[in-house]
């Protein structure tokens, strides 16, 4: 479907919904077409993706045993 530049500027949300319901929509000057509004592909991002397959991460947050507290010290 094509629209003027004044109507995309009234209709814009309206003109956003066709488009990502799949319908062309082509916004002219005039009669002249000038372009075309297409959704954006979205990405398949996932956070936690690889959760449960790389084990298990150390607790930086529990405390020291004597021994490792002694050398991060620097005992002897």
């Amino acid at each position: 479907m094509q629209y003027t530049v004044h109507i995309a500027k009234t209709q814009l949300s309206k003109l956003i919904e066709s488009a990502l319901a799949g319908e062309e929509v082509v916004i002219a000057r005039g009669s002249r077409p000038v372009v075309r509004l297409v959704p954006i592909a979205q990405s398949g991002f996932q956070l936690g993706l690889l959760a449960g397959q790389l084990g298990t991460s150390p607790d930086f947050l529990a405390p020291l045993s004597p021994d490792e507290l002694e050398d991060w010290e620097g005992g002897a």
